[in-house]
C-alpha cells in the first residue's frame, strides 16, 4: 500500500458533495507505495464441459466479472460488458449506472437459460439484499455516510488488506485519514485507474490525472474500485478502534499499522529492502 506523507496539524471537515460522496477541503501530497495483486476468476465445472456455476471471488473488478461471464457462457469477448448498460440493473442512484461494487461475490448457477443480463441482475440483486439490510444501513449512518460510500470504502479495504483480520484496521486508516483531511494515498485506486494489478507503484503513477488518483485528490474515489465481500463490508461499517494513519505489509503475515510517520518510514524502508533482496538478479 501505502502512504508516506505526515498528518496535517489541523483537521479539515468532512462534507458531502451534491451526489452524497465524502469530500474534503484540503490539498494532497504525492508519494509512492505498494498494492495488492488480483488473482484470476475461476469457473466451477469440468474443464471439457459447460460449467454448472460461476464463482466470483471477493475483490474482482467489474471488467473481470464481465470476462468471466463471457467465458462461462462461451460468448465473444466484450459481450457482457456491452450488456451491462442495457440490463436494467437495480443500482443506487449514486452509481449512475455503473455496477462496480454491486456485482456481489458468490457462486451463481448456470443453466441453459443463463444470459449476461440475468447473471448481472442476480449479482446486483444479491448485493442489494446484503447491503441494504438494517445492519449495513445502520452502520453506514453511524459513520455519517450512505451505503454507497460504505461499499466504496469496503472495496478499498478488500483490495488493500492482506488478511481478513487486517480489514478493520485498514478501514480505520481510511476513516482517520478522511477525518484529518489527508489524502487516502491508496495504491489500489491507482491500479484501478491504470487498469492493472501490481505491487509496484512509481512516483509518476501517483501523478496521473484521474478521479481515482487518491494521492492527488481528496476524499473517496467516485465509485467503488472492486466488488467487496461481506467481511470487507463489515469492516467498512465497524472499523477497528485505533489511531493508525499508515500501514504496510512488510512481509506475508506482517502488516504494520502505526500513527507515527517516522515509524512508518522505517517500516517502508524494511519493506523495500526485503523486496530488493527477493528480486531476481539481472544477467550480466
Amino acid at each position: 500500500m501505502q502512504m508516506n506523507s505526515p498528518p496535517r496539524s489541523t483537521r479539515s471537515t468532512i462534507r458531502l458533495t451534491r451526489r452524497g460522496r465524502i469530500a474534503l477541503i484540503a490539498a494532497g501530497a504525492v508519494v509512492a507505495g505498494t498494492a495488492v495483486a488480483v488473482p484470476l476468476l475461476t469457473l466451477d465445472g469440468e474443464e471439457d464441459t459447460r460449467p454448472t456455476s460461476l464463482v466470483i471471488p471477493e475483490g474482482r473488478r467489474a471488467t473481470q466479472v464481465y470476462e468471466a461471464v463471457d467465458k462461462a457462457l462461451a460468448l465473444p469477448a466484450g459481450t457482457t460488458g456491452k450488456a451491462a448498460g442495457k440490463a436494467g440493473l437495480k443500482l443506487p442512484a449514486d452509481a449512475e449506472g455503473n455496477p462496480e461494487g454491486y456485482l456481489f461475490p458468490a457462486t451463481y448457477p448456470l443453466d441453459d437459460k443463463a444470459t449476461p443480463e440475468k447473471l448481472l441482475a442476480a449479482m446486483v440483486d444479491t448485493a442489494n439484499r446484503r447491503f441494504n439490510g438494517a445492519p449495513v444501513a445502520a452502520g453506514a449512518e453511524r459513520n455519517a455516510m450512505n451505503v454507497y460510500q460504505a461499499v466504496t470504502i469496503a472495496s478499498i479495504v478488500q483490495a488493500e488488506a492482506a488478511t481478513e483480520a487486517d480489514m478493520g484496521k485498514v478501514a480505520r486508516v481510511v476513516f482517520n485519514r478522511l477525518e484529518r483531511g489527508m489524502p487516502l494515498q491508496m495504491d489500489s485506486t491507482i491500479n484501478y485507474a491504470l487498469k492493472r494489478s501490481t505491487l509496484k507503484t512509481t512516483e509518476d503513477d501517483t501523478k496521473i490525472d484521474s478521479p481515482y488518483n487518491s494521492y492527488q485528490r481528496m476524499g473517496l474515489p467516485p465509485t467503488p474500485i472492486a466488488n467487496p465481500g461481506e467481511a470487507a463490508m463489515r469492516a467498512a461499517i465497524s472499523p477497528t478502534p485505533g489511531d493508525w494513519l499508515y500501514f504496510v505489509t512488510v512481509k506475508p503475515g506482517d502488516t504494520r499499522f502505526t500513527a507515527d510517520h517516522k515509524e512508518h518510514q522505517r517500516n517502508v524502508t524494511e519493506f523495500n529492502e526485503r523486496r530488493r533482496e527477493a528480486a531476481p538478479a539481472k544477467a550480466g
